[in-house]
């Protein structure tokens, strides 16, 4: 279950952290996705358990909770002021 699921969780830490810092708009989404890519491999470890796949899913854990506590510590972005008609 590990070859499985190597790859897809490590492409999700690499783009999801990318598409949260680079699009601020769009991190409720890029959490969400992480977060579902953090439930497949759950229950991949629940259907073969093994020690690296736990490790793995431990360092995607964490990497997904940095993040979901940096945002809701971040203030939400307000809308810019638009001119008024000449």
């Amino acid at each position: 279950m590990l070859n499985t699921l190597f790859f897809p969780l490590l492409f999700s830490m690499g783009a999801g952290t990318y598409a949260y810092l680079r699009f601020p708009d769009r991190r409720p989404r890029a959490l969400l996705v992480m977060t579902l890519f953090q439930l497949l491999g759950a229950y991949g470890h629940f259907t073969q358990p093994a020690a690296p796949l736990f490790l793995l899913l431990g360092l995607h854990a964490t990497v997904v909770f940095f993040l979901l506590v940096h945002h809701v510590q971040t203030p939400a972005l307000a809308p810019e002021p638009q001119s008024p008609p000449r």
